[in-house]
């Protein structure tokens, strides 16, 4: 056979026993650049067909990265590329100084990309504070020195100066205005959001995590999905919609990771390379939204990364550490401040304090479990009724928001300058509107109060809605309320009775209670509660205050919120609404206690492939009759001897290829293992070129060797191995898929969808509801609805003497009509997720939340 023969090489009609079977299954484990692979075309080596089909794979949405083979093949790229380049990179047995410079290069890589990731996370940061802060002012009023700066630089961080002007003396007029520009900001922002980059909404955590953890999403961290995400985010924060940026600090940090990782090989080819720069990316999206470097480490340890080895936690300090210090040397508000809430306390607290932030504490438990609860009906109510409606709605709930807020001194200003006026304690001239006046006290409880529930209410409805919208900002700004209502309370009870024993430890003539810090310590409850984030929250509130002293109040009310949160359930918002979405998710934080064997999870009916005998014309049909990602190979029907693994990817790379040659005929026969290992001869370079269409006269058959793209050693187990180690095989190794064999005779597999689909069952089997009751309240609101909506559309049409026509007097479903296309949409969050789980065994989407993204 001539030297120019592919890997499809024509195979002798003589079928190999099954020890030579087994042998050669072995055989083909190795690479084919150590044992000179029969067939492989001049100038294509593994390593190539490698790069090709990893090509193809980054294309692939809604599918999983099989980590295992990820490894695998990128010893094999280094492997082949050591002996590639070492003939120029090294002389008589020595390295080189090429050798050195490139290795130099190579392991340097890294942290340039975190450097330059760093870097442009930090001016973006820079760049969306001094937006969102002049977008958030404008609503009020405009700076006469210059119309472009915010009111802090307009009247150099007081609260009144001559320079600063309301739009108008008159208060209603001023109402409208602020209720003009919050309809305009969320309308641009949702237009932008579904006309460019659909991606960019909501928050991305909970994506993000299953990103890292291994879930394609094509298009979700892309340049558009950045650009956009940036554009839109100071809009929809400054139409006082009560969202954050936080989370989409986060998503916005992640992308651009991303997008500059793409520029160096190293990280185009390798997703567990890029696995690295996108954890280190989350935790510079922490350190610039809070100013807190460590904190955002941590938080990428402990909520975001299913994967985070020692090597990653220093790779993403030095990421966080640059971000900081680039948004430290940018000085968005001019005052040294990386945030506009950072604060600094000189006072010391007593430990008669501890029984309030118990009170704080439980209070940010029971917000949590409150809004996650809440929240989800939300999102259910939204994706079955309101999803072609979601410019609309975001601007309809803007308008709502503004009309509610506007009154309330609390809710009128931006939540993050919220924050730090209910930060700072009374002395040194830190009075917003009265606040610290004791003649106002009880005026400033019941504004505080309604800001608490006003604000939780519009945290439920408002978060999930189709802007880049975060719920860190707004669950701190709820626990600072609530928290500094309640040291106003404790300050006047201590003013009623001063010389009370309970308050012994007060010094005289030294302010005992400061409200400042209980708002502290709201803040960080809420946070805590909403995410289930423990160490992180602590650090990063250490970090906004610079207070040792207060570090042992945090825990103590970080510890007291997880303690109340878990009773109502695992998991923080991001973990539900992963829940909720149906994305394959296993989280490494969950422990579980099935007591069944994998056999009553796995798939029985596999659809495999025999290692020989089956046709091409069969083989092509098998692949356009069913979307599954992989199939097991077979020695045959009847004994079903496990011979290897293809995936979908490979197996439709390999036949293109085939094709491409020209004269492969549907007849041809495909073969998944070397029938003989010795068979493997390296060709004479003085035989004649032997063509396809010779051999097939000649033998009368033509056959496909696609041995080489199969992995021959898949990751298999016992049919009796337990549910439990199987998952943790799922989230600590990460394969798309275990096949499970007997006696080496294949018997199933199975995917982190059957194990999750089993999980949800026992779930819902231990806490059986009826969502009957939920589903005909939701039927009742949609109906409301859409009778005020006919209502409003009647009213417009009759005051503009038909002019303006918002939609059809008496139609009978209303103006707006639920969007059912999917049937699942009818379904409970509980239902909905055991019908939209995605992995790698299919291509179909229809069951994502984002599907129409």
């Amino acid at each position: 056979m001539s030297a120019r023969t592919t890997s499809y090489s024509v195979q002798p009609p003589r079928r190999p026993s099954l020890p030579e079977r087994r042998i050669s299954r072995r055989l083909s484990a190795l690479s084919s650049a150590e044992r000179g692979h029969n067939g492989a075309p001049t100038g294509n080596t593994a390593d190539e067909l490698t790069e090709e089909i990893e090509k193809i794979k980054r294309y692939e949405d809604f599918t999983t990265i099989d980590w295992v083979q990820d490894a695998a093949r990128e010893q094999l790229r280094r492997r082949a590329r050591r002996k590639e380049n070492a003939g120029f990179f090294e002389r008589d047995g020595h390295l080189g100084w090429r050798r050195k410079l490139r290795d130099s290069y190579d392991a340097g890589q890294a942290w340039i990309v975190v450097t330059l990731v760093g870097a442009a996370i930090g001016l973006n940061a820079a760049f969306l504070n001094i937006v969102t802060e002049w977008l958030s002012d404008v609503k009020l009023g405009y700076c006469t020195t210059a119309f472009y700066l915010n009111k802090d630089f307009c009247c150099w961080g007081e609260d009144t100066c001559d320079g600063w002007h309301r739009w108008t003396p008159l208060w209603p007029v001023n109402y409208i205005l602020y209720f003009i520009f919050s309809i305009i900001f969320a309308l641009t922002s949702a237009s932008l959001v579904k006309a460019y980059a659909p991606y960019a909404a909501g928050s991305g955590i909970s994506e993000i995590k299953c990103i890292i953890a291994g879930f394609v999403m094509k298009g979700f961290l892309g340049f558009w999905t950045l650009l956009i995400k940036s554009i839109c985010l100071p809009l929809a924060i400054a139409s006082g919609l009560s969202v954050g940026k936080e989370g989409p600090s986060v998503h916005y940090a992640v992308c651009t990771g991303n997008v500059i990782s793409r520029f160096f090989d190293k990280y185009k080819r390798n997703a567990a390379k890029t696995r690295e720069i996108l954890s280190a990316c989350a935790a510079a999206g922490v350190a610039v939204a809070f100013g807190s470097p460590i904190g955002g480490v941590l938080f990428s340890l402990e909520e975001m990364s299913s994967y985070f080895p020692l090597k990653t936690m220093w790779r993403s300090y030095f990421c966080a550490l640059v971000a900081t210090a680039v948004l430290a040397a940018m000085n968005p508000f001019r005052t040294g401040q990386l945030v506009m809430f950072e604060v600094r306390y000189d006072r010391s607290w007593h430990f008669f304090e501890i029984i309030f932030f118990i009170f704080i504490g439980i209070f940010g438990g029971l917000y949590g479990a409150f809004v996650m609860k809440w929240n989800l009906r939300a999102m259910a109510f939204r994706k079955r009724y309101l999803s072609k409606y979601a410019i609309l709605e975001a601007t309809l709930l803007a308008g709502g928001t503004a009309v509610l807020c506007y009154p309330n001194m609390f809710l009128r200003i931006d939540m993050t300058e919220a924050m730090e006026k209910l930060f700072l304690e009374c002395e040194g001239g830190h009075d917003y509107d009265g606040l610290c006046e004791a003649r106002n006290r009880w005026s400033m409880v019941l504004s505080l109060l309604f800001a608490t529930i006003m604000r939780t209410f519009l945290v439920v409805i408002s978060y999930g809605c189709k802007v880049p919208a975060g719920i860190f900002v707004p669950s701190m700004a709820v626990g600072a309320y609530f928290g500094r209502m309640v040291g106003i309370l404790v300050q006047a009870l201590h003013e009623s009775f001063p010389h009370a024993k309970f308050f012994a430890a007060c010094e005289p003539d030294v302010p005992c209670i400061t409200p400042g810090t209980y708002a502290f310590l709201g803040a960080a409850a809420a946070l805590s509660g909403i995410m289930h984030i423990t160490v992180s929250v602590v650090v990063i509130m250490f970090e906004l205050t610079g207070a040792l002293t207060y570090i042992l109040p945090t825990m103590i009310v970080v510890g007291v919120t997880k303690a109340v949160g878990e009773r109502f359930g695992k998991g923080g918002i991001a973990d539900r609404m992963i829940w909720f979405n149906g994305f394959p998710f296993l989280d490494n934080k969950e422990e579980h206690t099935f007591g069944v064997p994998v056999s009553q999870v796995m798939t029985s009916d596999v659809m495999s492939l025999p290692s020989s005998g089956l046709d091409l014309r069969s083989l092509e049909a098998s692949l356009s009759q069913n979307r599954y990602q992989g199939f097991p190979i077979i020695e045959n029907s009847t004994t079903k001897a496990l011979i290897g693994y293809i995936g979908r990817t490979e197996l439709q790379y390999a036949i293109n290829r085939a094709k491409k040659e020209g004269f492969i005929s549907p007849r041809a026969k495909c073969f998944f293992s070397q029938p003989d290992s010795t068979a493997v001869q390296t060709p004479s370079t003085a035989a004649p070129p032997v063509t396809f269409d010779a051999i097939e006269s000649a033998t009368g058959q033509q056959s496909v060797d696609f041995s080489r793209f199969i992995d021959p050693t898949p990751l298999a187990v016992h049919p009796r191995l337990p549910l439990e180690t199987v998952m943790e095989l799922f989230k600590k190794m990460g394969p798309r898929v275990i096949l499970v064999d007997y006696r080496g005779r294949l018997a199933g597999l199975v995917t982190v969808k059957d194990c999750l689909k089993f999980q949800f069952k026992v779930e819902a089997h231990e806490t059986t509801r009826d969502d009957s009751a939920l589903d005909e309240r939701q039927e009742r609101l949609w109906s409301i609805m859409n009778r005020v909506a006919d209502w409003v559309a009647d009213k417009v049409n009759g005051l503009s003497g038909g002019r303006i026509k918002l939609g059809g007097s008496g139609r009978s479903p209303g103006i707006l009509e639920a969007h059912t296309t999917d049937p699942r949409d009818h379904l409970s969050p509980i239902r909905a997720s055991h019908h939209a789980i995605l992995d790698g065994t299919e291509d179909e989407d229809n069951g994502v939340e984002l599907q129409n993204r």
